[in-house]
């Protein structure tokens, strides 16, 4: 099946305008003064939900029919894209359900419920609990809506390039985090069709690159991942995924980063900007940091995809300054 993702983007754009945040575009004196490089915040930890994962659910409930959401609709998630389906689901009048892996953390599934959304525990990595919540869905006859492997949900993430270049017309390059591919295809696919001269560079934690490795590979691959303060983005990619070839196309290089070197850029983000993120936020910050060098003078966008993390994983990171 041949997927037209750019158009995806425009066509989610239109859908779900009413019912988003544009984010603010932040350009930062420290982390500019620092690399030599114009670097600006793309703010998605303010998004409705903490995340921009409220881009996608909105896309695919809204694309539903109503018999469709009539049937109640099941996702898996580690925490961002739950709670952006249930928000979704707030806004149609919809119920479903929601599995997250046993060692999803409670701030997230917190705000799962918070939205209406029952949860259910399934398994320890991402991949598992999202094949259980699919297989559920199909037993009961339910609606499945996936985490990343999705064009409509692919569509809604793609939004924020259509931001991104709209705020900063003379955007040189773009870091992005990368999970199931969801985020980076959508944003990739869209800005490469209108800029191609951005650089898009993806960015994981060491401990769970499974796209970066699969591309790598010229196939998807089935990696165990570590565990990661990048919970966003851990698990495995399905087989079959509508990302993987938007990764393997439309991204000029790939990161990885240190769990020392996100909780680094974790302390820093936060002591300098004053905002809160979550790992996955941190992974492109320390993906920069790596080569900044190379980006002096350049207008360098980081993609903020989350501020959900527990109070516990959050002392844990700022302890780590003092040890």
């Amino acid at each position: 099946m041949t997927i037209n993702a750019p158009q995806s983007v425009t066509q989610a754009e239109a859908r779900i305008r009413p019912y988003i945040r544009e984010t603010l575009l932040d350009h930062s004196p420290y982390y500019s003064q620092t690399t030599g490089a114009n670097v600006y915040f793309k703010c998605e930890n303010l998004q409705h939900t903490g995340s921009f994962k409220a881009r996608g659910a909105l896309n695919k409930v809204l694309s539903l029919s109503d018999a469709e959401r009539n049937l109640g609709i099941v996702t898996a998630s580690t925490g961002n894209h739950g709670a952006a389906c249930a928000f979704a689901m707030q806004k149609v009048g919809a119920k479903g359900i929601v599995f997250v892996p046993e060692t999803a953390a409670e701030t997230k599934v917190a705000n799962i419920k918070r939205r209406g959304a029952e949860t259910r525990a399934f398994g320890t990595d991402g991949l598992d609990t999202e094949l259980h919540a699919r297989q559920y869905a199909a037993d009961n006859g339910m609606t499945f809506i996936s985490p990343y492997n999705d064009i409509d949900v692919l569509g809604g993430q793609g939004t924020i390039g259509i931001e991104l270049l709209r705020q900063l017309p003379a955007l040189d390059a773009v870091f992005v985090a990368v999970g199931g591919g969801g985020l980076m295809g959508g944003i990739a696919s869209y800005i490469k069709s209108v800029k191609p001269s951005v650089e898009v560079v993806g960015c994981s934690p060491l401990n769970s690159q499974v796209m970066a490795e699969s591309v790598k590979a010229g196939q998807v691959l089935e990696l165990d991942s570590l565990p990661t303060l990048s919970d966003g983005t851990a698990g495995g990619v399905e087989l079959d995924s509508v990302t993987f070839p938007l990764c393997r196309d439309h991204v000029d290089r790939y990161v990885s980063v240190t769990e020392a070197e996100i909780a680094a850029s974790m302390r820093t983000f936060m002591n300098t900007q004053h905002m809160m993120i979550e790992g996955a936020a941190a992974v492109p910050i320390a993906a920069l940091m790596q080569d900044a060098s190379a980006y002096a003078g350049k207008n360098v966008a980081i993609v903020l995809c989350g501020a959900n993390i527990s109070l516990s994983v959050l002392a844990d990171v700022l302890q780590g300054a003092a040890a």
